[in-house]
């Protein structure tokens, strides 16, 4: 596989809240790219699901924890890794049927689990007809096509995916994305849903890069039941709010779109939260970090936060995205920003940034304050 850059896999995870030591989790380095965020395939979910404040990963979820025991931890610190490299737009008879969500047995990782035909992975709630943002994780960053299709109507989801369950209804090429690779960034663009749906289906998402054969792919639980992007079965209180925040609208291909459904958000509280640091790539002299802010409250929202960061080599912020930044001394302080400072009960927000770094390049130590 054909990379800029090196990046570093499973990113790093160092959690850190008041008054707290710190654990780094490592895992080693990967050339991988990303999968869908919205609507969220199985392997990002089940990260989602299964991260705990030490950075590591036990599942709340009981598919998720079937497919851990079936391949370990290791494909989920690198979710964004489902790909071949040599599929070079291929589908049926090159991804054997009941192997889809895996992408086959040829990739860099097994993700042979998440095949699994279970009733019970993370469940993202979608309105038939409706018009949707799709987010997909741009943890490399590739010119290509996004194909996007979806099992039958009457499908069922106790039943392996099969090549001939799917029908492609949208497409789009080369779409913008909301920040630089690696982190939480992510492509983006608009979707009209199709028409006429009801109870379980999956999106199924082919990225398919012009630039070489690698492709990636993509297995979305979804339910047609009037919802708006809540999703269900993931950590401890088992669901997360509809997103909020980033990017409000994207290219649009296929048929076209309608106005953009707009999520709701929960009313701020007092929730508490962590901080999750992720070293997503370095080079001399620089590096890009990821945090992931989650509300640990399962009762109360959050309202705002803010991320300290005290790092202990002369590391050196130099600009932030999805937050604003000072930094005095060793210290850099990360607030969110004006559209992304609410968070419900277990619910996170990313932020990303640069910086630049000499001799070492030791995580920060993290603390979160939130009100």
């Amino acid at each position: 596989m054909k990379i800029r850059r090196q990046l570093l896999a499973s990113m790093a995870a160092v959690v850190v809240t008041a008054g707290l030591g710190f654990a780094v989790i490592q895992a080693a380095p990967v050339q991988a790219h990303g999968v869908t965020m919205i609507p969220g395939s199985r392997t990002w979910l089940c990260y989602q699901d299964g991260l705990r404040p030490n950075g590591e990963i036990i599942a709340y979820n009981p598919a998720c924890a079937s497919a851990i025991a079936a391949n370990g931890t290791t494909p989920l610190y690198n979710w964004f890794a489902v790909l071949r490299s040599d599929a070079n737009g291929r589908t049926t008879g090159y991804i054997p049927d009941g192997q889809l969500c895996s992408g086959g047995s040829g990739g860099p990782y097994n993700f042979s689990g998440y095949n699994a035909t279970r009733t019970d992975w993370p469940l993202t709630h979608l309105t038939s007809g409706s018009n949707i943002q799709f987010r997909h994780s741009n943890w490399a960053r590739h010119p290509g096509t996004f194909h996007i299709s979806i099992t039958r109507q009457g499908w069922d989801p106790a039943t392996p995916l099969a090549w001939s369950d799917l029908t492609e209804f949208w497409s789009v090429t080369d779409p913008p994305d909301n920040g630089g690779p690696g982190a939480l960034n992510y492509y983006f663009w608009n979707t009209q849903l199709p028409t006429g749906r009801s109870g379980r289906a999956i999106i199924y998402t082919r990225w398919v890069r012009s630039d070489s054969q690698e492709n990636f792919f993509s297995c979305a639980d979804v339910v047609f039941d009037g919802g708006n992007g809540q999703v269900t079965g993931v950590g401890p209180n088992q669901t997360l709010p509809p997103p909020t925040g980033g990017p409000t609208s994207g290219p649009t291909s296929g048929p076209t779109s309608g106005p953009t459904s707009g999520p709701t958000t929960p009313p701020p509280g007092n929730g508490a939260c962590s901080a999750t640091y992720a070293l997503a790539n370095q080079w001399n002299p620089g590096f890009q970090g990821g945090v992931t802010v989650r509300n640990t409250s399962t009762t109360a929202s959050i309202g705002s936060w803010t991320v300290t960061a005290t790092f202990a080599n002369g590391q050196r912020v130099d600009q932030s995205w999805e937050s604003s930044f000072t930094q005095t001394g060793a210290t850099a302080t990360f607030r969110n920003a004006n559209y992304n400072g609410t968070i419900a009960p277990n619910g996170t927000k990313t932020f990303g940034f640069l910086g630049t770094w000499s001799g070492t390049n030791n995580a920060p130590t993290l603390t979160c304050s939130a009100s």
